[in-house]
C-alpha cells in the first residue's frame, strides 16, 4: 500500500484504534483516504438504465469500455473522461445525490454511517477479497463496444444490488 493510501487510525480510550472511515466523514477525508475507499468491485462502471417516467434504475452486465474485466479497475483512470465524457466522478456531493450506488459501495456505507464489509481491502488487507467474496463484477460482464443502446435491455441483471451470504459484515 502506498503512503498516499495508508490507513490512518484514531486512538480510542482502550488503546485500540478506529480506522479513518469510522472517525471521519467523507468530506473530512484526504485524497488518499478517499481513493482507498474504492474496493475495486467495478460495479459503478456497469451501464445502468433509467426509466424516465418513474426514475427507477436497472443494472446491466455491460461494462464501460475502460473497465478491465479481470481487475475490475479502470484502464485509464486519470484520463477516463477524455474517452468516456459521461463517466461520473464520485465526489462528496455526487455520493450524496447518487441513488444507484450498490449496497456494498464503501462511499455509500460511510455516507450512511455503516462500517465496511470484511472483504473490503481496507479491512482484509487484500485487494483480492472483494473478488473472492463474489461481490465484484469480475468475469460477469460484457464490453459495451459493439452493443447498441437499444439492446441494453437484453443484459439486465440484479446481482450488483445483492450483498449475498459472503458479503456480510
Amino acid at each position: 500500500m502506498s503512503a498516499q493510501n495508508e490507513v490512518k487510525k484514531a486512538p480510542v480510550a482502550d488503546g485500540n484504534e478506529l480506522p479513518f472511515w469510522r472517525t471521519k466523514t467523507l468530506s473530512e477525508m484526504s485524497g488518499g483516504e478517499w481513493e482507498s475507499l474504492c474496493d475495486g468491485c467495478g460495479l459503478c462502471c456497469l451501464n445502468k438504465l433509467e426509466d424516465w417516467a418513474t426514475g427507477e434504475i436497472v443494472w446491466t452486465s455491460i461494462r464501460c469500455q475502460l473497465l478491465d474485466d479481470e481487475s475490475c479497475r479502470c484502464k485509464d483512470y486519470e484520463n477516463r473522461q477524455a474517452t468516456v465524457p459521461d463517466c461520473i466522478r464520485l465526489t462528496v456531493k455526487s455520493v450524496a445525490e447518487i441513488s444507484w450506488l450498490p449496497p456494498t459501495c464503501a462511499y455509500r456505507l460511510v455516507r450512511d454511517g455503516h462500517d465496511l464489509y470484511w472483504w473490503h481491502p481496507l479491512v482484509s488487507g487484500d485487494p483480492q477479497t472483494v473478488h473472492q467474496a463474489g461481490i465484484s463484477a469480475r468475469g460477469r460482464t460484457v464490453d459495451e463496444v459493439g452493443i447498441d443502446v437499444e439492446d441494453f435491455e437484453d443484459y439486465l441483471v440484479t446481482w450488483p444490488l445483492e450483498v449475498g451470504k459472503t458479503g456480510n459484515r
